[in-house]
């Protein structure tokens, strides 16, 4: 199944009010926390407008949708709002997933592809954990041990997705297009952005992740 199969199958399911519903997310594309719901918004084929707000520039309007302060969250045309990347995923695919959705309903599947997403997401958290360590600390402050262990713990997490990839095949898992490829893509290029060489170290996710990126629904929520 490609993408386009995927929007297909997903407009056509559920009630029209599904369907025509437009929906806000708030945060920039930069958080691959963000990127990862608009990919998946996009994937799915859901309208929706975005406030590119951020968790530090924009701490009071975040808080506004989330008191935590953190992006995304998604407010749905009913004024509730969600919040947390897993969470807001797991609606969407709920409700426009079909019989097909990003992440398997039930079984071995569901787990595979959820296991890889707790990886790539929990890539990304250590990439962010070691920028805010650089960036938001004063430098006589900064701990340089715990950069270092974070951005190991990122490279161990894509070193092990890079030992689950078959390169013949299109995607990730199952033979079709999954959260797993989706979340690959975000982590990849955070990690490439702080540093980790996926180019010489993860060559065959760099592979992938670099195919993925080149599709359109991918490209439109490029930061």
């Amino acid at each position: 199944m490609q993408i386009d199969d995927i929007r297909i199958s997903s407009l056509s399911a559920g009630p029209a009010s599904w369907r025509d519903r437009t929906m806000l997310l708030i945060g920039v594309n930069r958080s691959p926390f963000t990127r990862r719901v608009a990919i998946t918004l996009n994937i799915y084929g859901v309208a929706f407008e975005q406030r590119p707000l951020s968790g530090f520039g924009n701490r009071a309007e975040v808080r506004a949708s989330n008191p935590l302060g953190r992006i995304p969250a998604l407010v749905l045309d009913s004024g509730e709002t969600l919040i947390d990347s897993d969470a807001i995923v797991d609606h969407l695919d709920e409700i426009h997933g079909g019989d097909r959705p990003l992440t398997p309903r039930y079984g071995a599947d569901r787990r595979v592809v959820l296991k890889v997403a707790a990886l790539m997401m929990g890539a990304c958290e250590k990439c962010l954990h070691a920028a805010y360590e650089g960036n938001h600390r004063p430098p006589e402050k900064v701990h340089q041990p715990w950069i270092d262990d974070c951005m190991a713990q990122a490279a161990n997490a894509l070193s092990a997705i890079e030992a689950m990839i078959d390169p013949k095949q299109p995607y990730l898992l199952l033979g079709r297009l999954t959260q797993a490829d989706v979340t690959a893509v975000v982590a990849e290029r955070l990690a490439r952005a702080r540093g980790i060489n996926t180019d010489s170290d993860m060559p065959k996710l760099r592979a992938l992740t670099s195919k993925l990126a080149e599709q359109p629904l991918f490209q439109v929520s490029e930061p």
